[in-house]
């Protein structure tokens, strides 16, 4: 079996501020954390995920767990919630050592804790970040990847396309609420092929024109590697297609449920 993550040697909670926000398309928002604690994190790239931890509404300043290791979680269940800040996973989207600044990108669903603190934030504004490493691990008999994902994995994809090297043969399928989150300025290797599916507001479950998109598509000859994320039925979707249908070996699949429809994360 393929190993889940990489993650760094060492690892420590990192206290960041917010230093400015963009909008790249009407979904999605990018908010540039930056702070001299950030010397601590090795960017490697790709897909590289963290902890975002962020202040529940009317708390004063950010109140970060004081251990770097896995127990931390269990240190801010001890606290109520009036003391407890939001902690939601995130890619960086992009990482400017020199600058000291990292961009988190936010695909904005709704109401939800993270999507309401990205149309918030105002530089000066406190965050922290605990890196968790990489789950993007092809192995080296791949000779194409497969990546697919809806909007909540769009960020991590294009990250992966833009740390990929100049030999990279993909097929990547990313869905997007509408047209104008599509981007045409994307980063990516000549032999990766990009395919857009926008809802439009067609009343589908997100991540399942991606599906229906996979499903029919004539994928390219040779075995391959897969990496998708999203929507839950998406991704076991997927997996369960090319296992099924496609006699991909399981060990070449990595999936992974970033969210699951009508339900909102625990805090």
């Amino acid at each position: 079996m393929l190993p889940k993550t990489r993650t760094p040697e060492s690892r420590r909670m990192i206290r960041l501020e917010v230093r400015g926000t963009t909008k790249p398309t009407p979904a999605f928002s990018v908010i540039t954390l930056g702070g001299p604690e950030l010397e601590h994190l090795k960017p490697m790239g790709f897909d590289q995920t963290v902890r975002l931890f962020f202040p529940r509404e009317g708390q004063e300043g950010l109140r970060m767990p004081r251990l770097s290791s896995e127990a931390w979680m269990a240190e801010l269940l001890l606290l109520p919630k009036s003391r407890r800040p939001w902690v939601r996973n995130f890619t960086i989207r992009r990482a400017r050592p020199e600058l000291g600044e990292v961009d988190i990108e936010f695909a904005l669903h709704g109401d939800t804790p993270a999507s309401t603190w990205a149309r918030r934030a105002r530089p000066g504004d406190p965050a922290g970040i605990f890196d968790m490493g990489l789950t993007y691990l092809p192995p080296a008999h791949a000779e194409w990847q497969l990546l697919a994902g809806d909007e909540s994995a769009v960020p991590a994809i294009l990250a992966i396309l833009e740390h990929a090297p100049a030999s990279l043969m993909a097929e990547v399928f990313l869905e997007v609420p509408g047209a104008d989150d599509i981007r045409t300025d994307i980063t990516a290797p000549d032999g990766v092929r990009v395919r857009w599916l926008a809802r439009d507001g067609a009343d589908t479950l997100p991540g399942s024109l991606a599906l229906d998109a996979i499903k029919e598509s004539a994928l390219r000859p040779g075995r391959f590697y897969t990496w998708v994320a999203g929507e839950a039925a998406l991704a076991t979707g997927v997996r369960r297609h090319l296992v099924r249908d496609r006699g991909v070996p399981k060990p070449d699949i990595a999936f992974f449920g970033y969210w699951r429809h009508g339900r909102s994360s625990p805090g």
